[in-house]
């Protein structure tokens, strides 16, 4: 019998469980271990809540979650209840799919004043992540500058951006949507630091902000190359820079019937973010693309009224005690998915955060493989493992309320329920309002 432990219960964390299923059948148990009481990671909380497509792919997780040889162990922090080292004794892997839940520092002038976010804080609060649940965002004011030209740029413009009737079959949680119902927002300026050639944007996402009812894109024609060049890039962005070049066309007499505008400001790149206690302003250099696209500051610079700040500009994995991990690129150091002796990584611990959801699926299957190739080179499983008995004791000992899948499904209560425990079950069960 093999012995797996998964630290990560996003996809990376369940299609690492499915491969191994699939590799040893009923001679494995996997375990999955979060710190959350709630599995799913990025589908549940980095997934736009009105993309219910998306998220439906977590029915495939439920299915390998509900196995008999799957358990999913909530409410756990390796680190805290556990170390990575007491991990590797008890299994015979260990396979770090932590994701990369922690925002790229935005290394401005003023980025600490209250106001200024970073996407994983915001997305977050919308998506009912615990950590973010108190999150105040200061939504009584007009303007909101959005730093960043990926699609999670484009979500966070659009959640700001949509009716109540137009958040209808999504799961966002009561308490953000409350709030959001109640903004004061006008003015919503994504930035980029370089052109509409170079953005990170996808056409579905680009196109749902052509069609939102209370809002409308503008683009500037003059930040738009010759149409002609769009022949050289690749056919999804080509589409996406069409979505682009029709934002552009829009009437204004049809912008002004719209309550708030959502303006792209391409080739600007935030110095500073000022305001007396709290996010005012915000200080922008225009740039312009070297020989090699990269964007260079042109020394000019221009200013705009930003109550509220959230960058979007990317995520990186948190370091874990006693793992070895690359500070610059954002991940864990590894080989291809080896880290130590049993101890691997995978999706976005590994590779840092590239690619989609459906890219970590390849991913995992390939660490499994690597964990047979390993055991296989040896004597196989080792039969003095403890494997989950032995987890189990040691967390009993050590005071920690797990959660079980079937918890999180039921919506109930540990036997011992920690003191913020019914704080974090609430509005985590991912129903549709």
């Amino acid at each position: 019998m093999r012995h797996i432990a998964i630290v990560g219960s996003g996809p990376a964390g369940y299609y690492t469980a499915e491969a191994a299923q699939k590799k040893y059948g009923d001679d494995v148990r996997i375990d999955i271990i979060d710190r959350l009481p709630v599995p799913f990671g990025l589908i549940r909380f980095g997934v736009a809540p009105d993309h219910q497509s998306i998220k439906a792919v977590s029915k495939r997780y439920e299915k390998v979650a509900l196995s008999s040889n799957v358990r999913f162990v909530g409410n756990v922090t390796v680190g805290q209840h556990i170390s990575v080292e007491e991990l590797c004794g008890l299994y015979d892997a260990v396979v770090l799919a932590t994701g990369a839940p922690k925002d790229r520092e935005l290394d401005i002038k003023g980025a600490d004043l209250p106001g200024v976010y970073g996407s994983a804080a915001f997305v977050g609060w919308y998506n009912g992540h615990p950590d973010f649940a108190d999150l105040n965002p200061p939504l009584d004011g007009s303007h909101v500058a959005i730093i960043g030209n990926g699609n999670v740029a484009l979500d966070v413009a659009r959640i700001l951006s949509k009716t109540r009737e137009e958040f209808v079959g999504s799961d966002i949680v009561s308490h953000a949507l409350s709030r959001l119902m109640g903004a004061k927002t006008e003015q919503i300026t994504i930035l980029g630091r370089r052109g509409p050639h170079q953005i990170a944007m996808t056409p579905k996402e680009l196109g749902e902000l052509g069609r939102l009812e209370k809002a409308a894109p503008y683009v500037d024609r003059n930040d738009l190359p010759e149409e002609g060049a769009d022949a050289l890039l690749e056919p999804g962005m080509r589409k996406s820079v069409m979505h682009l070049r029709e934002f552009a066309r829009i009437p204004e007499s049809y912008r002004a019937e719209k309550d708030i505008r959502i303006e792209f400001d391409f080739f600007a790149a935030p110095v500073a973010i000022e305001g007396e206690g709290r996010a005012q302003k915000l200080i922008i250099e225009r740039t312009l693309l070297d020989k090699d696209l990269r964007s260079q500051g042109t020394g000019e610079t221009y200013s705009m009224k930003a109550d509220m700040v959230i960058s979007c500009i990317g995520y990186q994995t948190p370091p874990i005690e006693g793992v070895p991990f690359e500070h610059g690129r954002g991940r864990f150091a590894n080989d291809e998915g080896r880290i130590l002796p049993g101890l691997y990584c995978a999706g976005w611990a590994r590779r840092g955060p590239s690619g989609t959801i459906g890219t970590n699926r390849p991913d995992g299957y390939a660490i499994v493989d690597m964990i047979e190739e390993d055991i296989g080179s040896g004597a196989g499983a080792d039969p003095e493992r403890g494997g989950r008995p032995a987890l189990d004791a040691l967390l009993k000992e050590r005071g920690a309320d797990l959660v079980t899948f079937n918890d999180w499904k039921k919506s109930k209560k540990p036997k011992r329920p920690a003191p913020v425990m019914a704080h974090r079950m609430r509005n985590l069960s991912g129903s549709k309002i």
